[in-house]
């Protein structure tokens, strides 16, 4: 590829080539062309302009996923400022903080969000924007916001394929400013490059990623976090895909409904989904004492498994290439029986500071257990004295890596090493083929009493397979190490169990469980914990509101 190719001559390109093609469509809702999204974003160019808004400013954007938010998302970056996606679920609070912290000076927001915000607490700003239709619904400065909204559908932009054109950029342009919310529990601004978000979507080429034009894509991750951004919108844009904005809160019901009706070609999920369906639809039938011995005569097994993954696959739509899965730690006996039934899914592994990208191999190639190969411009080392056998923490070298955060000097030099590797704060391995394998996060990781290493997600891993269990988590406590569980209410109601009958049987599973682990890693307590643990946007829990 030329050097002089950016993000934005990739957006430009697939406007001009695809113009007729259908672009965006809300869920049940109206369907814009290629061609309409670049004039849309031609006159929001206009707009910004007699705004007052210039080169590297900042302009926030927080809503549920829609077609406006894509088209929002474009102008903003291909225009030269600065997009700063606020995830729609973050608190009032948050947003007024993000949006003041990252010094922007306009606020793109739906209407149902704008009822809660206090206006006041965001006085840099020049104006709001309405997400859902762009009427002006707060100004602070007198006119000027006003009339170049007002003036949007009067603007006389009607460009062609042949004419389309975006202003040029550089790579080292500032394009995005993310506000993580990770488990640590403390939101930094990630500053990422045009450079980040051009290789991030040219990884399709060298990492097959098969998508091509026409492809249907469901959007319902959350837009403003990098997964979710990359996979479901930026990447099958530039190839001329259709993506449908799913537009409301993504319930399973909702989500499935979806797929059954746009039936996509490429999906995202995080490991959280694939894990309950599992465990709901999949583990019953292949528990009973007959089928375990039916699955043993090799024949047999292999109609039986072409049945359920034929079920499993008509779960997400039955058209699609590959089911993407990140974001958190994958369950092995989960991911061991997809492989094994045929499947079609593959792992990635990324962070927000690489906008996301670290690793990543398509279903073909995918390796068991493993979080993909590391992608192109990208490098991994681990720090450990045997890398291969060895966990230590995963440090990364390329063109996806931030730039730092924002406004805040101390966390970037933490976040580096002195020689430059990007500091992930995840444990693992590679193999000679450069695939990575993930052991768990370095802030989780418990010492033994014997100074061994404990990685706490892989005894979760373990509990989490275990009858009427929903979800785990394992912490140190004063020595010894607990599980605090959420039992599986709905499995159990439906059974007609009692609290009591539930908490004897999972306390039950503790005997079984220090079986199946090395006596370091056994659990001394299980607690039964009454609500589900609360999570990020990508469904990781927020261990440290656990920890003691």
């Amino acid at each position: 590829m030329e050097h002089t190719e950016t993000f934005i001559t990739l957006v430009e390109n697939a406007i001009k080539k695809y113009w007729d093609s259908p672009a965006f469509s809300d869920y049940e809702g109206q369907t814009i062309s290629y061609g309409e999204v670049g004039n849309k974003i031609l006159k929001l160019h206009h707009v910004f302009k007699e705004c007052g808004i210039k080169k590297n400013d900042k302009i926030s954007l927080v809503g549920r996923n829609q077609a406006n938010w894509g088209v929002i998302y474009l102008a903003v970056v291909s225009y030269g400022a600065v997009i700063v996606p606020i995830l729609p679920d973050f608190k009032t609070s948050d947003i007024h903080h993000i949006v003041t912290h990252s010094d922007s000076l306009l606020l793109f927001i739906s209407d149902n969000i704008f009822e809660k915000i206090d206006e006041t607490k965001m006085p840099n700003l020049k104006g709001i924007v309405s997400l859902n239709d762009f009427h002006l619904v707060h100004e602070n400065e007198k006119c000027v916001v006003r009339k170049a909204i007002e003036s949007l559908d009067n603007i006389p932009v009607q460009a062609t394929a042949e004419n389309f054109e975006l202003p040029k950029a550089s790579l080292d342009d500032v394009a995005v400013i993310s506000y993580t919310s990770g488990t640590s529990g403390f939101s930094k601004g990630v500053v990422l490059p045009n450079r980040s978000l051009w290789n991030n979507a040219r990884i399709v080429f060298d990492d097959e990623i098969n998508l091509k034009e026409g492809d249907k894509i469901v959007s319902f991750l959350p837009l403003a976090h990098a997964y979710g951004c990359l996979f479901e919108f930026l990447t099958p844009f530039i190839f001329g895909c259709h993506i449908t904005f799913l537009t409301r809160t993504p319930s399973p019901q909702v989500v499935t409904k979806a797929f059954r009706e746009v039936r996509p070609n490429m999906i995202l999920a995080v490991p959280l989904i694939i894990e309950k369906i599992y465990k709901k639809n999949i583990l019953p039938a292949i528990d009973k004492s007959t089928m375990k011995l039916i699955m043993k005569v090799p024949l047999v097994n292999k109609t039986i498994f072409k049945k359920i993954n034929e079920k499993l696959t008509a779960v997400f739509g039955g058209e699609f290439d590959d089911v993407i899965i990140g974001g958190a730690a994958f369950n092995k006996d989960v991911e061991k029986f997809l492989k094994r039934i045929g499947f079609k899914f593959s792992v990635g592994y990324g962070m927000t500071e690489c906008g996301p990208l670290i690793s990543y191999r398509n279903w073909q190639n995918h390796k068991l257990e493993a979080a993909g190969r590391v992608v192109s411009g990208m490098e991994v080392k681990i720090d450990s004295e045997d890398p291969k056998n060895i966990p230590g923490e995963i440090l990364v070298k390329g063109k996806n890596v931030m730039i730092g955060y924002y406004k805040n000097a101390e966390a970037t030099r933490e976040a580096f090493t002195d020689d430059g590797w990007l500091k992930t704060g995840d444990l693992g391995v590679i193999d000679d083929e450069n695939f990575i394998y993930i052991k768990g996060r370095s802030k989780n990781m418990i010492l033994g009493a014997s100074g061994q290493n404990i990685y706490p997600e892989e005894i979760e891993a373990v509990i989490n397979n275990m009858p009427f269990v929903m979800e785990s988590l394992v912490r140190d406590n004063n020595g010894k190490l607990e599980a605090l569980v959420y039992p599986d209410f709905e499995t159990t109601d439906a059974a007609g169990m009692t609290i009591q009958e539930v908490e004897n049987t999972i306390q039950g599973h503790r005997k079984m469980l220090n079986e199946l682990l090395p006596a370091y890693m056994n659990i001394s307590k299980i607690t039964l914990f009454p609500s589900e643990f609360e999570k990020t946007p990508k469904k990781s829990i927020k261990r440290y509101l656990y920890i003691n």
